[in-house]
């Protein structure tokens, strides 16, 4: 079932739940510029055998309200978002599964609103936390001085981003995809830009995103709240991603008390066909031990 569900009175959230009603809730949260057309299908579906799968589209993604440059704001209030999606549904409670940016705004709800959390999967991401990463051998090290965005990912991203067409966005989208995905695993660039097709019928224009990039990206930070947090904590390890490598999944499970750690071999900071039967396995292996 799809909904629009008005945030406040200039924005209003596309939402999708699929699943039984009176099934364990389960929030996806999806990644910067990223509508909730991100995760896949076939990743929903098998979630929703056991669970209420709610997804939703940001603003300025999809089919919600794209109005930044009208009315600009804080990552943090994309938390705000997913509570409001959350109280949409009727949901007091509900397993929080968040990827790349996400996963960020999972840290806050786990931070900020612990009593609207079941558990939290956190996939894709760095923690939002000024604890330094422990080496195995007891060497710290400073969250800054850890592995950055691969130099090509940047090199990419500094690329200016022209309308020259549908067909030629989509194969901007493809290479971006192709990047972030890694090499640990073969690329599909056909069911990629099957994908991303999907994507811009949904959102009804093929125009990039740049919102969540220049949005304010103060008072993240949420260091003793993550150590201190009784909720249940499972981090994926992705060992290809180019923007969050290894070890950021480790320091993570660090950060965030409790926090368990599986790893996808081969997983980048994608979601292909691969990935999705280990990840279903992990989340779902996760929410029902709580």
């Amino acid at each position: 079932m799809e909904r629009f569900i008005d945030v406040t009175p200039e924005v209003r959230l596309w939402a999708e739940e699929r699943g039984a009603v009176d099934a364990p809730p389960l929030l996806l949260i999806m990644g910067a510029q990223a509508s909730g057309l991100g995760w896949p299908d076939e990743l929903v579906d098998a979630l929703a055998v056991r669970h209420r799968v709610i997804r939703y589209d940001h603003r300025d993604t999809g089919r919600s309200t794209w109005a930044f440059d009208e009315a600009p704001y804080a990552l943090t209030e994309l938390a705000h978002d997913a509570i409001a999606v959350l109280d949409a549904f009727g949901v007091a409670r509900a397993h929080v599964v968040g990827m790349s940016m996400g996963g960020m705004l999972t840290q806050l709800l786990i931070a900020d609103h612990p009593e609207r959390m079941l558990s939290a999967t956190l996939l894709g991401t760095s923690a939002l936390s000024t604890a330094p990463y422990v080496h195995p051998d007891g060497t710290r090290v400073p969250p800054e001085e850890l592995p950055g965005i691969a130099p090509h990912i940047l090199e990419l991203w500094a690329r200016p981003v022209e309308d020259h067409g549908l067909e030629a966005e989509l194969d901007r989208r493809v290479e971006h995809w192709r990047a972030l995905g890694g090499d640990g695993l073969p690329f599909d660039a056909e069911a990629t830009r099957d994908s991303e097709r999907r994507v811009i019928e949904h959102t009804g224009h093929h125009t990039a995103g740049t919102a969540h990039a220049r949005a304010d990206a103060a008072d993240m930070l949420r260091t003793e709240q993550l150590a201190a947090t009784d909720v249940p904590t499972l981090v994926v390890a992705a060992p290809a991603d180019p923007l969050f490598p290894p070890p950021h999944p480790q320091h993570l499970t660090q950060v965030i008390r409790g926090a368990r750690l599986t790893e996808i071999p081969g997983m980048g900071h994608a979601l292909p066909h691969e990935v999705l039967a280990p990840l279903t396995a992990a989340i779902l292996g996760h929410t029902a031990r709580h």
